[in-house]
């Protein structure tokens, strides 16, 4: 095999989050040469990986949605029926309490926002 047939395998192999020995024994390529390769197409792996994650993310994030619409639902439901209330009735307190569950449950879903950093960062392909 050349080079360019054994780096397609690497390539995929590695954005699945293979190790070198796991690959080193299914493609009959020694580690040290993997490592070189991967060294030499780390953006292509790289870019494989976000691809796979991108596609795992697509199929749980239609879950994620739906779940974050129910939990808005429940916090807007639980909401709804506190303005009914007199806030002096104890059971006012306990939606207060469950809605305040609800909003920290949302945001442990919605996480903190995370941009990647601009292309300028990426080293010129000679720098490789």
């Amino acid at each position: 095999m050349t080079d360019q047939e054994n780096n397609r395998p690497l390539h995929l192999l590695r954005s699945q989050g293979w190790s070198f020995n796991r690959i080193a024994v299914e493609i009959n390529i020694s580690k040290p040469t993997l490592i070189k390769w991967s060294r030499q197409h780390q953006f292509e792996i790289a870019n494989l990986r976000a691809t796979e994650t991108e596609g795992l993310a697509e199929r749980v994030f239609r879950q994620r949605h739906e779940r974050w619409e129910v939990l808005a639902a429940q916090l807007k439901r639980i909401e709804e029926e506190i303005e009914k209330r007199d806030l002096e009735e104890i059971p006012a307190s306990r939606l207060h309490g469950i809605a305040a569950a609800l909003r920290a449950e949302i945001n442990r879903e919605t996480g903190h926002v995370h941009f990647s950093e601009g292309t300028k960062t990426i080293p010129a392909r000679n720098h490789l």
